[in-house]
């Protein structure tokens, strides 16, 4: 008993962590949403747009290191933000359960609402994160091939 209370008590204070996470990461998916498509807007523009440096002192293991850098963020984003969510679902959901076995229904809904909630953004911010990954992914492949191109021109 002892042992499930001490687990019940961390879990506890892992909300609200876990529910500034995901606020935070949904804030962030919605400025790197903003950025790609102002990048979009530019590569638009001038078809000639670049996010990788364009020395030609650079070698083509530090041009790929270089966009991996730009996208790995994306991808954790994507990869980690449901299991935010989830945890926010789950850590309110045995008290909520807990005020339904004691007919206090109306107390369960309010929980339920909040950690719902919780995991909308967070799938939200996955989803963003995922197209945002995609699309740079595959502006980056293309630019590196371009950069290949160019360089085994030259050689």
């Amino acid at each position: 008993m002892m042992i499930e209370s001490t687990f019940l008590q961390l879990a506890q204070a892992l909300l609200w962590p876990v529910l500034a996470l995901v606020a935070i990461a949904f804030g962030y998916a919605l400025w790197v949403a903003g950025a790609t498509l102002m990048e979009a807007w530019q590569r638009w523009r001038q078809p000639g747009f670049s996010c990788l440096p364009g020395s030609t002192d650079i070698d083509m293991d530090e041009l790929e290191m270089c966009a991996l850098r730009q996208i790995e963020p994306l991808r954790l984003l994507s990869r980690v933000t449901p299991m935010l969510g989830l945890i926010a679902t789950m850590i309110p959901l045995g008290p909520a359960l807990q005020s339904v076995a004691n007919g206090q229904g109306h107390e369960a809904l309010a929980v339920f609402s909040g950690a719902f909630a919780g995991v909308v953004l967070a799938l939200a911010a996955a989803s963003v994160g995922l197209v945002v990954y995609s699309v740079r992914r595959r502006w980056l492949i293309a630019e590196l091939m371009r950069i290949r191109k160019t360089r085994g021109m030259q050689a």
